[in-house]
């Protein structure tokens, strides 16, 4: 497995100032790569143990390992379906890093050696539980955010909690475990693993693979008087891009659509579907000495959390990857606003991106497909009036305050319904989707019973070691009514994600007036 990294040139920080940020363009180029990694290593196992055996440990060795998570808290798992399967959520990372001498020479200055690194690029990837879809969530790294207390598992540094920072600010506090504390913290949803690249690891990659197809409307050129752009120079129509003009290409902000940090979001998408086509596509990649490349390059560019920290496991990853259909791959962008206090920055558009959120968090497809499969649990629930249930109000969020007294008006409902003993939980809970929490399997019938009295979706009934009895938490995608709402079927994501279709061949970036040539 590998995924893009982004660059940021010379002179550039946290903010913006006129300089291309890095990005980063591919969580699914690595689905194939390891695959040919296993089976390279399989021929060499066939023709000498020993050899087979050294060359196996040599690609372990190449792969940079980091703690998961370096907060304080994580979410609850989601609830196994009918086939004992979960869904798998995968964070990919680019990072900016310039502490090798190859990263450096792709961008930016010697002082930049040192500094803390950016994940400036940030994609959720979730695969359903049934693994027949694909979903990819990508975070512009302008974003404010919140950032939870992370500490540095080298040193034992403790970074404090931020209420809003730049989305790509987390990674130099801490490490990726830090992004991953930070996205579960801004999703209610538990990350499985994350992998990270650096940008010389981008160039690398597109070199191993052969390039890259992909399609701009317009002759194109990132640059300005000013010396600002990444300096992509390409003819209108497809070319194929390896190397550093595939780096260009993944953190091009000047010269697509309106020269904003969303258009390159959605350059990175394009690139990504490309790089997945090729790769199940290109025959000429069969052969040996290519895999053994490919091995070599996808384990060297890789940091992964201990869990992902060998070849077989990577492997056994992306397998599960390759069940995926390209057509079923949806590729979206976090839906944002402009914020008030800084028309540079961006924050979470509260109605799209929790819509956004919650299918994921869900197990929805993205493009309107089958929704979640329900699975009513064996264990008979309990009579209504016998069954405390705890309501929590967790409508707020980062950009929308808590609903008054919502909680109470839950309460009454399920009192209507019969829950007698049902009362209010002062629980802190914020920026969630509805859920039903249940502390073990006991209960699994009784929190059914009561998501199904009220509307709830089965999918969003699962259990939790946080609560000590049937809890509902208010979401913020339930602020009125005594009844869940029911979405429009089949849901999908909001337009504002800017979905693309990882099946999609005539994909073509529109070009920014002013940057033709």
């Amino acid at each position: 497995m590998t995924l893009d990294a982004q660059a940021r040139p010379e002179g550039t920080g946290r903010h913006d100032d006129g300089t291309e940020e890095g990005t980063s363009g591919g969580p699914r180029r690595g689905r194939r790569i390891l695959r040919w990694s296993a089976l390279t290593l399989a021929a060499l196992v066939f023709g000498g143990a020993v050899a087979g055996y050294l060359y196996y440990e040599h690609l372990n060795a190449n792969i940079t390992k980091a703690r998961l998570n370096l907060g304080d808290s994580t979410p609850p798992r989601a609830a196994p379906n009918a086939a004992g399967q979960t869904p798998l959520n995968i964070l990919l990372l680019g990072s900016d890093s310039r502490n090798t001498a190859a990263d450096l020479k792709l961008g930016g200055s010697r002082a930049d050696v040192g500094r803390p690194p950016l994940a400036d690029v940030q994609m959720l990837l979730h695969v359903s539980a049934d693994r027949g879809d694909m979903s990819v969530v990508s975070l512009p790294r302008d974003t404010m955010i919140p950032i939870p207390e992370c500490t540095d598992p080298d040193g034992g540094k403790v970074y404090g909690a931020l209420d809003l920072a730049m989305a790509n600010e987390s990674l130099g506090r801490g490490g990726p475990g830090c992004t991953v504390a930070t996205w579960e913290k801004l999703t209610g949803i538990h990350i499985d693993h994350f992998m990270m690249v650096d940008f010389s690891g981008v160039v690398s990659m597109a070199d191993a693979i052969g390039g890259v197809p992909v399609c701009v409307k317009e002759n194109v050129w990132s640059h300005t008087s000013e010396g600002h752009g990444s300096g992509l120079k390409l003819k209108a129509g497809t070319t194929y891009v390896k190397g550093k003009q595939a780096l260009q290409w993944l953190r091009t902000r000047y010269g697509f659509e309106d020269g904003t940090d969303i258009g390159r979001t959605h350059a990175q998408h394009m690139y990504m579907s490309a790089m997945v086509r090729q790769l199940r596509e290109n025959a000429t990649l069969g052969n040996p000495a290519a895999m053994r490349r490919l091995a070599e390059t996808a384990t060297k560019a890789l940091t992964v959390d201990e869990g992902l920290g060998t070849v077989k496991k990577l492997y056994d990853l992306s397998t599960e990857l390759q069940k995926v259909p390209t057509e079923r791959i949806t590729m979206t962008t976090l839906p944002t606003v402009q914020w008030a206090q800084d028309h540079n920055r961006l924050v979470p558009a509260a109605e799209d991106a929790d819509q956004l959120i919650s299918m994921v968090r869900t197990d929805t497809p993205l493009d309107g497909g089958a929704g979640p499969k329900e699975q009513l649990s064996d264990d008979p629930a309990a009579p209504a009036g016998a069954l405390a249930v705890q309501v929590r109000d967790g409508t707020g969020t980062t950009t929308r305050a808590p609903v008054p007294h919502r909680a109470d008006a839950v309460v009454r409902a399920l009192r209507d319904k019969g829950y007698t003993e049902a009362a209010v939980d002062t629980t802190a809970a914020t920026g969630t989707t509805t859920t039903v929490l249940y502390p073990d399997h006991h209960l699994e019938g009784d929190a059914q019973a009561v998501a199904q009295a009220l509307g709830i979706p089965l999918p969003q009934v699962r259990p939790s070691a946080d609560v000590k009895g049937v809890t509902l938490t208010v979401g913020a995608d339930w602020r009125t009514g005594g009844s869940y709402p029911k979405p429009a079927a089949p849901a999908k994501a909001p337009e504002s994600a800017a979905v693309l279709n990882g099946g999609k061949t005539d994909a073509c970036m529109p070009v920014q007036p002013g940057f033709t040539w």
